[in-house]
């Protein structure tokens, strides 16, 4: 047994760990074991990669054939991110879509149907999915796509591992002329400036927001809005940054109420009003945590919490407004808040995106946080949102339920299959998935 844990420190859990690189070895363990988990890279954030028996699949991490023409990869499920980027990159290939960190495997961004800062144009990584290898509870491996076994594609897209091991994915790369993004940055006084920002450049291929969760009244909402795409200067040079470490786990008490607010007011305050513009390259825009290795060491020994959330886009301005004003008036913001606008929702079954925006705040696990973020969760849930299960460590299953109206289909297919004696997650248990 060893000691597992999430991305977020929490919950840290006793498991039995094996790692595979061999299918047939895969195989075998599965026929041994029941109530397991494929685990990757570990940068999930809650508990749905554990469990009591954990498989690491990383080390499945070959990459099998790349169609230069069509730009269709044929990797393992345990390549990471970071992987195709360093291959694809310089043959001017990218990801059509990325989370905000290149450090997670394809496996996860399968499970988690993960999405990034061009939703709104691109949908899920599942769009860009064109077949899926899926290791199923009775040893058969089976090929899954929008056109065969779909109900397994649907269910496995976002489906948190709770359908099989992933074992390989063809997917497709878009084409890039440069590693550097043209970047305009938009600073607004308010939530209003903030959404008004959005639709202005929502033809824009990618956007985010970083938003102040504890500015109150006229500034509440006050956000520095980035957008961009590529440029086409033809620079594919890519060459991995050095990195900073974190080298121990900060005291608790460093992140409190003033040390965010401070650490708010320098960060709107570095850009000047109005509309900047600069060029930066791929890893600044994406992936601007990837360069500090152990960035969750900020959160303390008894770790974190993301909580991210969608709403409608009828419902968003709203419901952010209302959840702002519960955040600040509660004093337990984070330095990490990000907002988001999507576009339609996919026909996954437990995909996390639906038309509307999305806000994500990391919140160090201290007395008085579950309580709000129940709280939190019944202002979501009235407005017709729901929370994301790749950043899950707490949800209760009844809100889990409101906001997800497909989960019977769900596991009306994991009965079929036999998953639900197979697979599980500390998650889907508390979950009933």
């Amino acid at each position: 047994m060893s000691n597992t844990k999430s991305w977020g420190n929490y919950p840290k859990v006793a498991a039995s760990r094996v790692t595979i690189s061999e299918t047939e070895r895969l195989k075998a363990l599965l026929n041994e074991v029941d109530d397991v988990i494929s685990y990757g890279n570990g940068r999930s954030y809650g508990d749905s990669a554990l469990n009591d028996n954990v498989v690491c699949i990383k080390p499945k991490n070959y990459f099998l054939n790349f169609d230069e023409e069509k730009g269709l990869l044929h990797i393992q499920a345990g390549a990471l991110l970071s992987d195709i980027l360093e291959f694809s990159v310089p043959r001017g290939w990218f990801l059509k879509v990325s989370p905000g960190t290149k450090l997670i495997t394809v496996g996860g961004a399968i499970a988690s149907d993960i999405h990034g800062k061009n939703h709104h144009v691109e949908g899920c990584f599942s769009e860009s999915v064109a077949m899926l290898s899926l290791l199923l509870p009775s040893g058969e491996i089976v090929s899954c796509s929008n056109t065969e076994n779909v109900d397994l594609f649907r269910a496995t897209c976002g489906g948190m591992g709770l359908t099989g091991v992933i074992v390989d994915a063809k997917i497709y790369l878009k084409k890039i002329r440069s590693r550097y993004i043209d970047q305009k940055t938009i600073k607004t006084k308010n939530l209003k400036e903030t959404f008004e920002a959005f639709e202005k450049y929502k033809d824009q291929p990618y956007s985010v927001a970083w938003i102040d969760c504890l500015a109150k009244k006229g500034r509440m909402g006050r956000s520095l809005l980035m957008v961009g795409d590529f440029s086409d200067d033809g620079q594919l040079d890519f060459v991995p940054k050095k990195k900073l470490n974190i080298p121990f786990y900060f005291p608790s008490f460093v992140l409190n109420t003033l040390s965010v607010k401070l650490f708010n007011a320098f960060y709107y305050g570095k850009v000047k009003a109005g509309v900047s513009e600069q060029r930066v390259d791929f890893d600044t825009f994406f992936y601007p945590l990837d360069s500090i290795n152990n960035w969750n060491r900020i959160y303390g020994k008894n770790g974190f919490t993301q909580y991210q959330f969608i709403l409608p886009k009828k419902n968003s301005f709203e419901g952010l407004e209302e959840i702002l004003k519960t955040i600040a008036n509660s004093g337990k913001g984070s330095f990490l808040s990000v907002l988001k606008l999507y576009g339609k929702e996919n026909e996954n079954y437990l995909s996390f995106p639906i038309e509307g925006y999305s806000l994500a705040l990391d919140f160090k696990i201290e007395k008085g946080l579950f309580p709000l973020l129940d709280q939190l969760d019944e202002i979501v849930i009235n407005k017709g949102g729901r929370i994301y299960l790749a950043k899950d460590a707490r949800v209760s299953k009844a809100t889990f339920e409101k906001g997800y109206p497909r989960i019977e289909v769900f596991r009306k297919l994991r009965r079929k299959y036999n998953m639900h004696e197979k697979f599980n997650s500390i998650q889907s248990k508390r979950l009933g998935i």
